[in-house]
């Protein structure tokens, strides 16, 4: 299965969004722009939530219908590994595979041997189109990126396989998250864990790697903006390099996790597709759930209360909540408000703390990242907040269709 050329993913924690998610694609393509919708969810996710993965088939498939979208769209199953893959495997044709536990444990002496003997292309000095330099390698370096890398990528070509053997290799998108590290892949080390990836013979479509600077849930990045640039434009001409060295599929492009809200990046990233014509993949870190939290919020009444209710509680919560996200949250608790003033609050002043509109002096990121990680609370309430969703439906999904069209697709891939 061939990735579209642009793709971009959307998490729908409760699967009640899909139109609504699916109307900004619409909007898109309105403008001359296809491009693919990705709806991700973890395993995690689903056992926070309590559901099943074919929930997320069933949402994606109804919105499609609806819609009638005519173009491609995937169902990722996101950030799967060997123990979780399995309850995805008949209900997703996308499969993010998670190696990050296994980057810095090395393989054996003997497959470290064999890698390096294998590729001696790699030794000396490699010049790649679209880099300013040229790579250097000795034995001894591509050794050690290897013993960083390869077991990572040898458990990534286990995984892949055993989809492949039970869903087919015709029938799904591979992509390999290299991103939940703590330092950022270097243009010689991505191009190592390229030729280890092709070894294992794995059709791979995206590769997401780790960028310089903080990718936070649901706010803007943090970082040097030149250098991620210069990390970027890199990245894609090893990447091309490797396609045409390896033999790796020609649709094989870059993938920015945790990449909604990046607003500081867009611009970025869109000069370097325009220069390089390359494709993107976009996922998202279930800034949806924000958004309907949004939407109850401005709707007043009991959706209201139900949004305040959760604040105080993840207040009195935070750290049992950001633990398993601790890595990729910066939570100021001064910042946070007490919960006798949010009591007090309007709907508008509830959802204006919450909306990520960077120029209004009511947005508030430190309760945006604690309500970000706090979605289980929406579970616990169960269909109170379902319910509510349904109810209030008009005004949730035009929160959720502006955010992604008017935040993401449109300055990813119209500018302005």
């Amino acid at each position: 299965m061939k990735l579209a050329k642009y793709s971009f993913g959307v998490g729908d924690r409760f699967a009640h969004q899909g139109r609504a998610q699916l109307e900004a694609f619409c909007l898109l393509e309105q403008h001359g722009v296809v491009v693919a919708p990705v709806w991700n969810k973890s395993n995690r996710e689903h056992h926070f939530v309590g559901s099943e993965p074919l929930s997320v088939l069933a949402a994606a498939s109804d919105a499609v219908r609806d819609k009638a979208w005519k173009h491609d769209w995937y169902v990722d199953a996101d950030h799967i590994q060997l123990a979780t893959v399995d309850r995805f495997i008949d209900c997703s044709n996308f499969f993010t595979i998670d190696v990050a536990d296994s980057i810095g444990k090395s393989a054996s002496s003997s497959d470290m041997d064999s890698f390096v003997a294998r590729h001696g292309e790699l030794i000396g000095r490699v010049s790649i189109s679209g880099l300013n330099r040229e790579l250097e390698f000795t034995a001894e370096s591509v050794r050690r990126v290897a013993e960083k890398y390869y077991l990572a990528t040898q458990q990534a070509g286990e995984i892949y396989r055993h989809i492949a053997n039970k869903k087919g290799a015709s029938h799904f998108v591979s992509e390999v998250s290299m991103d939940e590290t703590d330092a950022p892949q270097t243009p010689s080390e991505l191009l190592v864990i390229l030729a280890a990836l092709a070894d294992q013979k794995i059709p791979l479509q995206t590769i997401a790697p780790k960028f310089t600077g903080r990718f936070n849930k649901g706010v803007d990045y943090v970082g040097d903006l030149t250098k991620f640039e210069e990390e970027f434009s890199e990245d894609i001409a090893v990447i091309a390099f490797a396609i045409q060295q390896y033999g790796l599929p020609d649709s094989l492009k870059l993938s920015i996790h945790s990449g909604s809200d990046k607003f500081s990046l867009y611009p970025i990233i869109r000069r370097c597709m325009l220069r390089s014509g390359v494709g993107i993949h976009v996922k998202t870190a279930g800034t949806t759930w924000l958004e309907e939290v949004i939407g109850l919020a401005e709707s007043g009444g009991d959706g209201l209360k139900l949004v305040q209710e959760i604040y105080e509680y993840a207040v009195d919560h935070i750290d049992e909540l950001c633990a398993p996200y601790a890595s990729v949250i910066d939570i100021d608790r001064r910042q946070l408000p007490s919960r006798d003033v949010v009591r007090t609050w309007s709907g508008k002043e509830m959802a204006a703390a919450i909306r990520h509109s960077q120029h209004s002096p009511e947005f508030n990121k430190h309760i945006r990242q604690l309500l970000h990680v706090s979605f289980k609370l929406a579970a616990k309430a169960g269909t109170r907040y379902t319910d509510l969703l349904q109810k209030n439906e008009p005004i949730v999904s035009q929160q959720v269709t502006t955010n992604i069209w008017e935040r993401h697709l449109k300055p990813l891939f119209i500018g302005g």
